[in-house]
C-alpha cells in the first residue's frame, strides 16, 4: 500500500508544480493577510492579557491555518477533475488499495502546506518574528500545520468522491472559513465580548489549533496544556478524515 501511496501522491505532486497557480494566489492571500493584520492590529499588543508578546506571534497561527484551508482544498478540486475526465474510475478499476487512491492526493496537499508554511515563516521573519522558545516553537508549529492540513485535505477529497461536483466541493471548502473567524483570531478569548462568539470560539476546533501554535510562538516557556490540546485536534481531524474519504472512494467503487 505504502508504494502505491507513494506514486499517486507523486504524481499529484508533479500535476502542481506543472499547475502553480493553483497553490499561488492562495500563498500571496496568507502573506496579505499577515501583512495587513500586523500593521493594522499591532497596537492592541500592548494590552495586558497578550503578555508582552508581539502581535506578529499572536497573528501568524491565523495566515498559517487560512493557508490551509485555501490550500488543501485544492486537493478536493484535483480530484474533481480526474472524476470528470474519467481517469478516477479507471483508478477504481486497477487492484491499487483505495486508502491509496485517496491517501496520495491527501499527502501531496499535506506536503503542499509544509511548503507553503515555511515561505510564511520566511515572511514572518523577514518581519522581525522572533520564537522565544527557540527551534521546538518553530517545528511544533509546522506540525500542528501539516496535521490540520491532512485533516482538511481529507475533507476535501472526502466531500469531492460524495458530491463528484467542482461547485460543491468548493462550497464544502468555504463552509471552513467561518471557523477562523469563529475562533481567538484576532485577540485572546478574555477580550471577546459577545458571550456567543465566546461558545462558538469554545466549541470551534481551530481554536485549539490557534492556541496550540500560540503555545509556542507567544511564551518564554511551553505551555504544554494547550501544545497537547492542539495536537489532540489535530491528530483526530487527520484520522477522522482519512477514514471519510476512503469509506467515501469505497462508495465510489460500488457506484462503479
Amino acid at each position: 500500500m505504502w508504494t502505491e501511496t507513494w506514486l499517486f501522491t507523486k504524481r499529484s505532486l508533479l500535476t502542481t508544480i506543472r499547475n502553480p497557480f493553483s497553490f499561488i494566489p492562495n500563498l500571496i492571500i496568507s502573506v496579505f493577510f499577515l501583512l495587513v493584520y500586523t500593521s493594522g492590529l499591532s497596537s492592541v499588543a500592548s494590552l495586558p492579557q497578550f503578555e508582552g508578546s508581539a502581535y506578529l506571534n499572536f497573528i501568524l497561527p491565523v495566515s498559517i491555518v487560512s493557508g490551509a484551508v485555501g490550500g488543501a482544498g485544492g486537493t478536493g478540486q484535483a480530484l474533481v477533475r480526474d472524476i470528470e475526465s474519467g481517469y478516477f474510475a479507471r483508478l477504481l478499476l486497477t487492484p491499487a488499495t483505495r486508502t491509496a487512491i485517496v491517501l496520495g492526493p491527501m499527502i501531496a496537499g499535506m506536503l503542499q502546506l509544509l511548503v507553503q508554511t515555511l515561505l510564511i515563516f520566511g515572511v514572518a521573519f523577514l518581519l522581525g518574528l522572533s520564537i522565544p522558545v527557540g527551534l521546538p516553537g518553530f517545528l511544533f508549529t509546522v506540525l500542528l500545520a501539516i496535521g490540520f492540513g491532512l485533516g482538511f485535505a481529507g475533507y476535501s477529497v472526502g466531500v469531492a468522491l460524495k458530491t463528484r461536483n467542482a461547485q460543491a466541493a468548493q462550497a464544502g471548502t468555504l463552509l471552513f472559513f467561518p471557523l477562523i473567524f469563529l475562533s481567538t483570531t484576532f485577540v485572546p478569548k478574555e477580550l471577546i465580548e459577545a458571550e456567543w462568539l465566546k461558545v462558538a470560539a469554545t466549541f470551534n476546533p481551530t481554536t485549539y489549533i490557534f492556541e496550540g501554535m500560540r503555545a509556542v510562538l507567544t511564551q518564554p516557556t511551553i505551555d504544554w496544556s494547550a501544545l497537547s490540546a492542539g495536537l489532540a485536534v489535530a491528530g483526530a481531524m487527520s484520522v477522522i478524515m482519512v477514514v471519510f474519504a476512503a469509506t467515501n472512494a469505497r462508495g465510489a467503487l460500488k457506484q462503479k
